[in-house]
């Protein structure tokens, strides 16, 4: 598709790349200190944008040691030389610690040997460490020059024509421990691993009513610990930033001895390997178990996971994050200037951005990050790098934690015992996460919560998606730790009329945020013909609060209980719906649950669908997602697996484009490539469908490849919640509780009706923000017809894939530094 055309993707200017040509420029790119899933990805990303702009891109195996040693460890890469590497956990081009590079003589060698071929431009993916070396080496570039010029190792010619380093960072870790940006690569990933290993131990240690105590990375940052404590539910959690109060060992005995008298058969207890108590002194995993077993005489096992949680296929989170930040870093080098500072591609409120990199470092390293601006390559608006900005709330950051960052040392606070203050130095995000875990995990007494005398409902609508159930837990915990009676509506609005309706309780819910589906069960019923039952039903109970978890459905559900207030004074009280469907349709929110782990299901078949044909010749996979009228799991799905097409209903295509696809696969054929990948929602297109496609690229591909069509249906409803959905379940729906005891205590003893449009709501995140929307504000919005919203922000990512799959495609550059991102992790 040309950059012109008339059919180029909506989000894209349709600019031709000329002033950001790499003609003549050639680009390094390396991997250094401890490796993190998604790096290939990053790899991937900025070898192709690096290649489509017309530079050179080389690997330098190894880190920098790759770098000081030259020769074979710095090679050109072609497009091919990253095919197949998208899915594949660590880093292709090695990782090393490299003493040599810290000296004055090895940074020597190591400019030499870029000298040779011409690059003056690096693209570091690594750590603080790995970002601090690179910074230094581009402020002693000018001093390298000369000192290799006097010694004869390079002519005048070379200082002037190579006088400048531009260097840009991306941050690969999997703490999340990096200043500047709300996710770092390789974190989702290693959320995934633990949550896997806690759901494989669940089911073991329930057969024989264990105790397990899980370790899991984390010296000097709970951050890994606590959000996985939050995604399974642990019984306890310990973090460095947040020891136990003095006499936690009796009162962790205690816990454990109730959940036994209650007959809960697993108790998970988490712990970061940097967990400390109140004096500073460790507290490790045996220390725990020896506790348990000494003082409770229960089985108890401990299970460390190590480097577990570095390993294995990176999460589509990842990935696609990886991929943004790969090509926003190639465009941030070449629009470097002399002047221009070395820079990090962050992650901030949900957009790509670049900040000054030995900000970013110093603030980890507890220096004053200096106020002001910085540019923002790329884009004439700047992006402040002061702390203020920093600390917006952004959509990942809600769920994940750490975007907000003082200045000041955490490991200081720590060392001094201030703890308080290290939870707070964190990030407000991460005391947030803190708060919501306690207040989950631990019931206080009857005596000591207020009653409120309302009765509060919880209903799902709609078709299953996974985090639901932790959905409903949340929302059950933190209603009863308000004060509310706490009913579970079964069966959807079907059910309600029914009068399916059950008081639910603290520990009915124990064990839910694990759960696929829909607990409650859940149907597409809409509520418009059971109006008066419904009534009936609400007025039986006295239900004073409505909570609706669900999709599409729910939504237009809301609209008729909004409707129907005139008619019915029973519908006028607070209600308010949560998103949950894989299709991430509804109106007023970016996300919605379920949606996150139907596209990590969508990216692992793509994964084994493309192992399938490692052993044929020249073979293209079509395959078939769901998401109704809305493209979010094609597009994304593309982008994550390195799809070569995703056909969407929101992009208009035609017989023109589905030649061009294929004569872009029968060119690809003629490489080393040979297997194809083309993602088709499954309304896409009401005359191009699934079967359609699959026979027209059956009979143009006939000689030179052969098809096969798969269509994933239900199973992409399906399977475990992943990190994310549990996490924004629980958050988001914690949110949704509040905001209802807030309309209750607003009334309370005054017997107040609720009758206008802000107590009628859908919560949901938009882009930095978590707004309550009136629903009948969003029907303008909202495209009835095709059930989906008139605008969505995942289409601006539409010509990344495109780039990234060796089509022509122009890029947003006015808008680079300012896409959307792909998954949330924030609230």
């Amino acid at each position: 598709m040309d950059a012109d055309d008339s059919r180029a993707p909506k989000g894209s200017l349709r600019k031709f790349l000329e002033h950001l040509s790499g003609a003549g420029k050639a680009i390094g790119v390396l991997t250094s200190g401890g490796d993190a899933q998604g790096m290939n990805a990053a790899v991937r990303a900025v070898v192709r944008m690096g290649i489509y702009v017309g530079a050179k891109v080389y690997f330098i195996y190894e880190g920098y040691q790759g770098m000081v040693d030259g020769g074979s460890n710095i090679a050109e890469a072609d497009w091919e030389s990253v095919s197949s590497i998208l899915q594949v956990g660590g880093t292709i081009i090695g990782s090393a610690r490299c003493q040599a590079f810290r000296t004055r003589e090895g940074r020597l060698k190591a400019a030499c040997n870029l000298l040779q071929r011409g690059i003056t431009n690096l693209c570091v993916i690594g750590g603080d460490g790995s970002l601090t070396g690179a910074n230094l080496f581009r402020k002693e570039w000018s001093g390298l020059l000369e000192e290799l010029a006097r010694n004869g190792q390079i002519d005048k010619e070379a200082v002037q024509k190579y006088a400048y380093l531009n260097v840009v960072g991306m941050v690969g870790s999997i703490d999340n421990d990096f200043c500047g940006t709300d996710m770092t690569i390789g974190t989702d990933s290693a959320l995934h691993r633990i949550i896997e290993v806690v759901d494989a131990i669940m089911t073991t240690a329930q057969s024989h009513q264990r105790t397990f105590v899980l370790e899991v990375m984390g010296r000097h940052c709970g951050y890994l610990a606590l959000v996985s404590a939050l995604a399974c539910g642990a019984d306890w959690v310990f973090l460095p930033e947040s020891p136990p109060e003095e006499g936690w060992e009796e009162q962790m005995c205690v816990k454990l001895s109730e959940n036994r008298a209650r007959k809960k058969r697993l108790n998970i207890i988490i712990v970061a390997e940097g967990a400390i108590d109140t004096q500073n002194k460790p507290i490790t995993s045996e220390k725990i178990k020896e506790l348990v077993v000494t003082q409770l005489g229960y089985d108890t096992r401990v299970t460390i996971l190590g480097h577990v949680q570095r390993g294995g296929t990176p999460s589509a989170f990842d990935r696609i994050l990886a991929s943004r930040m790969g090509v926003e870093a190639v465009i941030a080098l070449l629009e470097a200037t002399p002047d221009t500072p070395a820079c990090v591609v962050s992650l901030n409120g949900n957009h790509a951005v670049r900040l000054p990199l030995m900000e970013c470092v110093q603030m980890v390293s507890g220096q004053p990050m200096a106020k002001g601006r910085a540019e923002t390559a790329g884009t004439e608006a700047a992006c402040q790098a002061s702390l203020g900005t920093l600390g917006v709330s952004s959509v990942h950051d809600a769920l994940h934690g750490l975007s907000e960052k003082e200045t000041q040392d955490v490991q200081k606070a720590m060392d001094e015992r201030r703890f308080q203050d290290a939870v707070r130095l964190r990030g407000r995000s991460f005391a947030g996460n803190l708060n919501t875990y306690k207040r989950l995990a631990i019931k206080l007494p009857d005596d000591q919560i207020p009653k409120t005398n309302c009765n509060v409902a919880v209903i799902n609508v709609g078709a299953p998606a996974a985090g639901m159930n932790a959905a409903v837990r949340s929302a059950v915990r933190v209603g009863i730790a308000d004060g509310h009676r706490m009913l579970a509506i079964y069966d959807g609005f079907d059910g309600f009329a029914k009068g399916q309706i059950k008081e639910i309780g603290w520990t009915d819910v124990g064990g839910w945020t694990g759960q696929g589906g829909s607990i409650l069960g859940t149907k597409r019923v809409l509520p418009g013909k059971y109006l008066e039952e419904i009534a009936t039903q609400m007025r039986t109970h006295s239900i004073n609060a409505l909570l609706i978890i669900g999709g599409f459905e729910a939504y237009l559900g809301l609209l008729e209980l909004s409707a129907a207030r005139e008619k019915h004074e029973e519908f006028c009280v607070p209600m308010v719906m949560v998103p949950a469907t894989v299709s991430n349709n509804v109106p007023g929110s970016d996300f919605s649950i379920g949606a996150d782990t139907a596209l990590n299901t969508i990216t692992d078949t793509c994964d084994r669908i493309k192992q399938s044909a490692s052993g044929t010749k020249r073979r293209v996979f079509i395959i078939e997602t769901m998401g109704g009228y809305c493209g979010y799991l094609a597009n994304m799905g593309g982008l994550a697996a390195g799809a070569d097409a995703a056909y969407i209903f929101e992009e208009p295509f035609d017989i023109r484009d589905l030649q061009s696809n294929v004569e872009h696969l029968t060119e690809k054929m003629k490489t080393t490539i040979q297997r194809g990948l083309v993602l088709r929602n499954e309304s896409c297109s009401e005359n191009y469908t699934t079967d359609f496609i699959y026979q027209l690229y059956s009979e143009e591909g006939k000689g030179v490849f052969d098809c096969r069509k798969n269509v994933l249906g239900h199973m992409q409803q399906g399977g475990a919640p992943s990190p994310f959905d549990r996490n924004f379940g629980t958050k988001i729906s914690a949110r949704a509780m509040e905001w209802i005891t807030a309309k209750l205590k607003e009334a309370r003893g005054r017997g107040k009706k609720f009758t206008t449009d802000d107590s009628i709501c859908v919560l949901g995140i938009s882009k930095r923000n978590v707004i309550f929307q009136p629903v009948a504000e969003l029907k303008k919005q909202t495209d009835f017809e095709h059930r989906i919203p008139k605008e969505q922000w995942w289409l601006k990512l539409r010509p990344l894939m495109k780039i990234l799959a060796k089509y022509k495609a122009s890029y947003d550059v006015s808008d680079s530094g300012q896409l959307e991102h792909v998954q949330p992790w924030s609230v």
